[in-house]
Order: structure tokens, then C-alpha cells, then sequence
């Protein structure tokens, strides 16, 4: 894939071979919304690099898409797993998959996505404007992510209290802007490895190691939902 148009057509023959109510199904229409918004933003002046943003994203979409095929086979990589893992479980919410491979995603592979399109491009994670531009994809992430927030509250007054309080810790644990400051200081702790291969590649190890196990409790189930699953609140 070369252009953004390129992953949104992946992603939309995703969405279209998944059942709706497949964990993987609601990860990847959040996804899909963001990367819709994002191509949209290219042409508006919100960032000052374009052509840099949707190489990025494009680099970054591969990560993802990578895990679906890999899956395919059994073999998800190490950050992926628990999504991949539970994605059949009608116990864990539509939100909590969601958010399960946003942590795989924006933790693990971000980092390495900024590295891939700043070395291919010849560029450093802290020239003009990289990080500006950074920035402003949070503000389409945040946005999204408070979309899909809202549509849960009218299903939370259907659950017992005990379990919305569970609920509402578990998804509680996870924000998107402080996930992709995370990722941008474990970039800057990889950049100056990446010339050292047994240490970027242990460090990397230990970042899927410490994603995967915020990815498990993610999808903590939590109660039988079967009419309360879609993401829109349909």
C-alpha cells in the first residue's frame, strides 16, 4: 500500500468479511473512522506536512494490518494477542476491543511506525514539523475516542451497578492522548538504539511484553452483553 486511500479500502474489505459483533470488527471500525478523518484533514490545512502524515499513516495502518494477516495463521504478534484472543468472547463490550487494539496499536506499534517513516524519508522524530503534526492526529484520536465513550452510556444504565463500576474502571485505564505521549517518549528512547540491534531489539521486546499485558486487562470480561454491542448504540 501506498496512499491512505490504499488502507481505507483494506480496512473496509475487513469490516465487510467480519461478523459486527467480532472483537477485531470493533477495532477496526474505530480505526477505519480515524483513518476517514485523517485523509479528510490532509487536504484541510490542519497539518503542516501532508505528505509526511500520510506516510506515516500508511506506515503505521501496516502494523495493524500485518496482525490481521498474521492471525490468519495463528501468529499474531506478542501486543496483539489479547485482542485477537478474546476477540470471540460476547462477555468483553464492543468498547473494551476498541480500546485493546488502540493499546497495541498507539503503545507498540506507533513508536516503530514514526522510526520506519523517518528513516525511509531521511528525517529525524524531532525536525519541523513531525511532532506538531503528531499533535494534531491526537486531536481526531481524542475526538473519536470520546464518540465511542458516549455511545455506552445509555447501555451502562441497563447493567447492574456492580457491573458498570467494572466496566467503567476497566476502559477507565486507558486514554488515548496519554497512550500516544507514552509512545512518543518510548520513540525517543528507541531512535538512538536503532543502530544497535541487540538493544533496540531487546527494548522493543520488553515495550510488546508490557503492552500485552495492559492488553489482557482490557478485555477482562465483564457480563453477558449480546443487545448491547454495537459501537453506535443501535
Amino acid at each position: 500500500m501506498s496512499t491512505i486511500t490504499d488502507v481505507i479500502d483494506r480496512m473496509r474489505e475487513i469490516d465487510r468479511g467480519l461478523d459486527p459483533h467480532d472483537g477485531v470488527a470493533c477495532f477496526n471500525r474505530v480505526y477505519l473512522k480515524v483513518t476517514e478523518r485523517i485523509a479528510h484533514e490532509l487536504t484541510t490545512g490542519l497539518f503542516a506536512d501532508p505528505p509526511f502524515v500520510e506516510r506515516l499513516d500508511v506506515d503505521f495502518a501496516g502494523f495493524y494490518l500485518a496482525a490481521v494477516d498474521a492471525a490468519v495463521a495463528g501468529r499474531p504478534a506478542r501486543p496483539w494477542r489479547p485482542l485477537f484472543a478474546a476477540r470471540a468472547d460476547r462477555s468483553v463490550w464492543s468498547l473494551q476491543f476498541a480500546l485493546a487494539g488502540m493499546n497495541a496499536h498507539i503503545n507498540h506499534d506507533l513508536a516503530l511506525a514514526v522510526i520506519t517513516t523517518c528513516t525511509d524519508t531521511g528525517r529525524d522524530p524531532d525536525d519541523d514539523p513531525i511532532h506538531h503534526d503528531f499533535l494534531r492526529i491526537n486531536e481526531i484520536l481524542e475526538d473519536v475516542e470520546s464518540e465511542v465513550r458516549r455511545s455506552l452510556e445509555p447501555a451502562l444504565l441497563k447493567l447492574a451497578t456492580k457491573d458498570a463500576e467494572t466496566l467503567k474502571h476497566i476502559v477507565g485505564t486507558f486514554c488515548v492522548a496519554r497512550a500516544r505521549d507514552l509512545s512518543w517518549c518510548s520513540l525517543q528512547t528507541l531512535w538512538p538504539q536503532r543502530g544497535h540491534p541487540f538493544l533496540y531489539d531487546n527494548s522493543v521486546a520488553l515495550l510488546a511484553q508490557t503492552v500485552s499485558v495492559m492488553g489482557r486487562l482490557l478485555v477482562t470480561p465483564v457480563t453477558d452483553v449480546p443487545d448491547l454491542w454495537d459501537l453506535d448504540g443501535d
